[in-house]
């Protein structure tokens, strides 16, 4: 028995030895991955400053241009306005010059007036003759402003505006290259909302629907999710959410409880979705089971509701798509699962809130610049 104990004993010190290395070399592996991890990280850092830093020089040089240009209209329309306004005092002197040699007529006049006829008619009609080229030549009406180039100058600026406008904000544009279709799944409705035929709108009703029981549908909350799940890629979804005074609005693992406890079903109470709520003027994020307040966005109103994710940056982003105004944003990580878009169009609420949860047609960009 002892010396079988004395050969197995440097055979498991060996053995120990060997896992003791391997876990040594794993834990140098590890270490060494962390380190190429912490310089990935100031990499991302550096890049993202670039491209900020790229962009701010970009409107700055905007803003240049923009401000030059509308120095060198000005100072034209100052120009033009300089010489019109020179053009009327000349002429309001020619007419005082005038004025004056009248009234030194009139005074040598009365004071002799015993002079011939002859001459009298011959200086009145040289008179009236310079009267009249005064008053033709100082006619107000023939002083004007070039009203065409004005009006020119005024359509270019407006065309100017409108194509800035139809550019901005330009993360509408980039965003809307990831637009993408998405069906609602009528199978996982709760029985009190209604699909439409085309699977893009979601409409609440005090009516239960006659539906299949199935254990993909919702029965303790008024969700609905979509049909295709999303596992790549960067994506982009706008809801018409206008005249509604409650909706839920988020991106779900399929995960999500169905049935059982309320709460557990709602959007963004687990880990399984996240979501943006909106209740009569207030919204609020959830994730996890944590709410975050967004009182900075308190009274505001939009008629779209943008949700963005982006699997390579674990981003799941919601805007105010009518001016691309950020509501909240979860730094999510890695997704573990496809996501679905999931629509929750709330009760009627003191019948306020009958309107549809609508997805608006993709529409993807042809150029993002």
């Amino acid at each position: 028995m002892n010396s079988k104990e004395n050969v197995l004993r440097p055979q498991q010190h060996q053995q120990h030895q060997q896992h003791q290395q391997h876990l040594q070399r794993q834990r140098d592996v590890i270490n060494y991955r962390m380190k190429k991890l912490a310089a990935k990280q100031v990499e991302i850092t550096k890049k993202s400053s670039a491209v900020k830093e790229k962009i701010l020089k970009k409107y700055e040089d905007m803003n240049r241009v923009l401000d030059e240009d509308l120095r060198i209209t000005l100072t034209q329309l100052d120009a033009e306005h300089k010489a019109v306004e020179r053009l009327v005092e000349e002429k309001i002197e020619d007419c005082y010059h005038l004025s004056q040699d009248l009234s030194q007529r009139l005074d040598n006049l009365s004071a002799h007036i015993a002079k011939e006829a002859q001459g009298i008619d011959t200086e009145d009609a040289e008179t009236e003759e310079r009267i009249c080229g005064t008053l033709k030549l100082t006619d107000p009406d023939l002083i004007q402003l070039d009203e065409f180039k004005n009006e020119q100058l005024l359509s270019f600026t407006v065309n100017l505006l409108l194509f800035i406008r139809s550019q901005v904000p330009i993360t509408k544009r980039l965003f809307k290259s990831y637009a993408a279709d998405v069906v609602l799944d009528a199978d996982t409705a709760h029985p009190k909302l209604i699909i439409s035929p085309k699977g893009d709108a979601a409409t609440y009703t005090d009516a239960w629907q006659d539906v299949p029981e199935t254990s993909s549908r919702f029965d303790n909350t008024l969700n609905v999710i979509s049909q295709q799940g999303f596992s790549e890629g960067r994506l982009y979804w706008e809801v018409e959410v206008g005249g509604k005074t409650y909706w839920e609005l988020g991106l779900t693992y399929p995960s999500i409880p169905r049935q059982g406890r309320e709460e557990d079903c709602w959007l963004g109470r687990g880990k399984e979705s996240w979501c943006v709520e909106y209740f009569n003027g207030n919204y609020t994020a959830w994730h996890g089971g944590v709410q975050h307040e967004l009182p900075l966005l308190a009274g505001k109103r939009f008629t779209r509701i943008g949700v963005c994710c982006s699997f390579p940056g674990g981003l799941v982003c919601f805007l105010g798509a009518d001016t691309m105004t950020l509501l909240h944003c979860f730094c999510a990580g890695t997704f573990t699962d496809p996501l679905h878009l999931a629509l929750c169009p709330g009760h009627h609420n003191d019948d306020t809130n009958w309107n549809s949860l609508k997805i608006c047609a993709a529409s993807r960009s042809a150029t993002v610049l």
